[in-house]
């Protein structure tokens, strides 16, 4: 069926009148009555009975101008949709992330993305760096939030954050009233950290850190996640080496201090396939690169 035979005959069986429904339509009277002779020859019945003086549904007429209002409006809603979808305004998006970045740049992403585009179905899952990368290869994540190095063939790696490592130390810890604390200064006390399989190179990063301030860190505990952590170093259980956004999980019994002279710099990255990115992926990571330009230029720890 003709759409443009349907919504001519839905012009004529509104108006009841030849004339002012050509003036909707922006055609002249005799095509619009050709339309609808064409129509109900196809349809093999009538649908409107004309006189000079009026003109009239008749009963399939009438059961017929209901459904052509639900057919057409069916078509704009599906018109509309792809138009969405083209736009990244309607979909589906899973997400990975690493602790980490839950006090970092997702909150902040996350709510600028779903104020823009409400209508998209946004997935948020906690992974380990490993499984994030295997997920968003195989398409069950479309896009992770690491630490690098990652190296694999089919991903992206774009750096949108570095900070400064700093110490978290119990409140009540001989350091805590220091504005700055000397890497060196903790060679003799319990260092609570994250288990190296999570992430090697950075685990490798801190322990080498420390062995260039002139001690091998007494790593005692090691926990996961980092919320675990800051928990034992309330309780005066030792003390850790943590990327700067921990200082946004608040814990009583906590005090967070920069780290004097050198230290790490720790970068998070955004993974995803090297493919063409969907409209809706396109989305989400212009607004992750707008959320993050306000930051000072990154420099990865990974050249990707």
């Amino acid at each position: 069926m003709n759409h443009k035979l349907m919504q001519s005959f839905m012009a004529v069986a509104e108006e009841l009148h030849f004339g002012r429904a050509a003036a909707r339509l922006h055609i002249s009277q005799p095509p619009l009555t050709k339309q609808i002779q064409q129509l109900e020859q196809a349809m093999g019945v009538r649908l409107l009975e004309r006189t000079k003086r009026k003109v009239e549904l008749t009963a399939a007429g009438r059961v017929f101008l209901d459904e052509v209002r639900a057919v057409l409006q069916q078509t704009e809603q599906a018109v509309e949709l792809a138009r969405k979808a083209d736009r990244g305004e309607t979909g589906h998006l899973a997400v990975g992330f690493i602790d980490a970045a839950i006090y970092s740049v997702v909150p902040s992403v996350v709510q600028r993305f779903t104020k823009r585009y409400p209508e998209v179905e946004l997935s948020l899952t906690d992974l380990r760096i490993p499984n994030q990368v295997r997920a968003v290869a195989e398409r069950q994540l479309d896009v992770g939030f690491v630490h690098p190095p990652v190296v694999h063939n089919a991903l992206k790696v774009e750096s949108i954050l570095v900070e400064p490592l700093i110490v978290a130390l119990p409140e009540t810890h001989r350091l805590a009233s220091e504005a700055e604390v000397a890497l060196a200064d903790l060679a003799s006390e319990a260092l609570i950290q994250f288990p190296r399989s999570i992430n090697p190179s950075l685990y490798d990063e801190i322990v080498g850190l420390c062995r260039s301030s002139g001690f091998s860190p007494r790593i005692v505990r090691e926990a996961t996640p980092k919320q675990t952590i800051i928990g034992l170093v309330s309780v005066g259980l030792g003390v850790s080496l943590l990327p700067a956004c921990l200082q946004n999980l608040r814990r009583s019994g906590v005090v967070y201090r920069p780290i004097q002279g050198r230290t790490l710099s720790i970068d998070t990255s955004i993974i995803y396939r090297h493919e063409q990115p969907s409209p809706v992926l396109k989305a989400f990571l212009d607004i992750v690169r707008e959320t993050t330009q306000k930051d000072s230029n990154p420099v990865s720890l990974q050249a990707s």
